[in-house]
């Protein structure tokens, strides 16, 4: 088994029970991961104030704060901090509920220490950047940093909403390239399918009016196509502005 290290990934278990939640830090602990342990809500918000774990493990039953509120209150100030619930509820609507407040996964009571590392590997992998990714994307004047969730233009820090962000990443990975509206709604919004929406027309709009309020052409439109982001400076084809 594997023994965590400072770069192993950080768990918070949150449980009010001490045998279960002894139970995971020893599993969590033979999977090599680092972890903390909460007893209750109110006490994961405090740690929260000081520590940055890579994955949150919710039980969902507990008293004075349920899971569910717990992760509501770090939702709301938006701390996107993966979660997976831990439940012994089988109630679909509260399956929803917990996705619809952010959640990453859902574990249902009784389960298997294995199926349970294997759940954290999986979301670890969705989440965590790779120790070789670049933080930093740039395109003419646009600094895009990734593990900060920060956008500066002109050196200028721009305020971007999550989808907003997601889009302009998507793009500047792609600089120079037309991508298609299609190709857009699938990375961007995991739409998979051909949807009359207007959605990537409205959000190249939002992203326009904040990275580019002066109209230089960071963002190209091609009629019939789809959109381009490129570096104006370095792009003097003689082309109109779109």
């Amino acid at each position: 088994m594997p023994t965590p290290s400072q770069t192993s990934a950080l768990v918070l278990v949150v449980d009010d029970e001490d045998s279960v939640a002894d139970l995971l830090v020893d599993a969590l602990h033979l999977g090599g991961y680092r972890s903390l342990r909460a007893k209750d809500g109110m006490d994961a918000l405090r740690i929260l104030r000081d520590e940055t774990p890579d994955l949150l493990l919710l039980d969902v039953n507990m008293p004075m704060m349920d899971g569910f509120e717990l992760l509501e209150r770090i939702r709301t100030k938006g701390d996107q901090t993966p979660a997976l619930f831990l439940t012994a509820r089988h109630d679909r609507q509260d399956t929803t509920r917990g996705f619809v407040l952010g959640a990453d996964d859902y574990i249902t009571k009784p389960f298997g220490l294995e199926e349970l590392l294997l759940r954290v590997a999986a979301v670890l992998r969705r989440t965590m950047k790779v120790e070789n990714e670049s933080d930093l994307l740039r395109c003419g004047p646009i600094e895009l940093h990734v593990l900060t969730h920060e956008v500066f233009v002109n050196s200028e820090l721009v305020t971007l909403s999550p989808t907003e962000f997601r889009l302009l990443e998507y793009l500047i990975q792609n600089q120079r390239r037309v991508l298609t509206k299609t190709q857009l709604l699938s990375s961007v919004w995991d739409i998979d399918f051909e949807a009359e929406t207007s959605v990537v027309d409205t959000y190249i709009s939002y992203l326009r009016k904040k990275i580019d309020p002066d109209g230089t052409g960071l963002i190209r439109t091609v009629r019939g196509v789809g959109f381009q982001l490129r570096d104006p400076k370095a792009n003097k084809s003689g082309q109109a502005k779109l």
